[in-house]
């Protein structure tokens, strides 16, 4: 597996201290209205999408290899009156998968690969805090993009990026089916609820920078479902 240079690696984490700052302020102050409900199903009620034959496991986290629940998330916004189409939105994230991302909170930096976004290429996510989250891209599509976690990430799974065109209005989703990749992570997260909270301000700020993306505006609230497994 790929990883980043030392000075990517010093760089980013020099700005740490100002990703806090911002993230903890914006997250205090915002007003979006998000319709958040969570549910428990039983094992079995939700699986992610099964990897392809040929794709390359060395280093994948698995669902299976995580720990605690097994979290099943959507997170969707509707967007009247876009000036683009659902292609158009994944086709900037083919060309840069850090198109939407919040940089304050998230930055997608491409360890491995060349060109538009293809199956196979590797990302590391750079977060306000000492960790990386490295992925690899299962699979891409007109539609969407799926990727996968590597050893080191704080979750187990898998997560995916689409869009489509419903009656005039353009619907993007993000959707993931992951367990934390420790114990404290899962402590963190499902017990203390903080990485929880991180982690919904960071994909409803992406949501927004993609309703900034198409020119609309938001029809109704950011839709948020958790559904736990077992």
């Amino acid at each position: 597996m790929a990883r980043l240079s030392l000075g990517r690696r010093i760089s980013t984490a020099a700005r740490w201290p100002v990703g806090v700052t911002l993230t903890s302020w914006r997250y205090m102050w915002r007003t979006t209205p998000m319709a958040r409900r969570e549910v428990q199903l039983e094992p079995g009620a939700a699986e992610p999408p099964p990897l392809p034959e040929d794709f390359n496991l060395d280093g994948v986290q698995t669902h299976e290899d995580g720990v605690g629940t097994l979290f099943h998330r959507r997170y969707r916004i509707r967007i009247a009156e876009p000036d683009c189409s659902a292609a158009d939105v994944i086709a900037d994230l083919h060309d840069d998968l850090d198109a939407f991302a919040p940089s304050e909170l998230a930055r997608f930096l491409r360890v491995s690969g060349n060109g538009r976004c293809a199956a196979g290429d590797e990302y590391v996510v750079r977060m306000p805090g000492p960790w990386d989250g490295p992925v690899r891209v299962v699979d891409v599509s007109d539609a969407s993009i799926r990727l996968a976690t590597l050893d080191g990430h704080l979750e187990a799974g898998q997560i995916e990026f689409r869009a489509a065109d419903d009656n005039g209005e353009l619907v993007f989703t993000i959707e993931s089916w992951a367990r934390s990749s420790t114990r404290l992570t899962d402590f963190l997260y499902d017990r203390a609820r903080m990485s929880k909270e991180v982690q919904v301000h960071m994909w409803v700020s992406f949501l927004e920078r993609v309703r900034d993306r198409a020119r609309g505006r938001r029809s109704g609230p950011i839709d948020i479902e958790t559904r736990r497994i077992g």
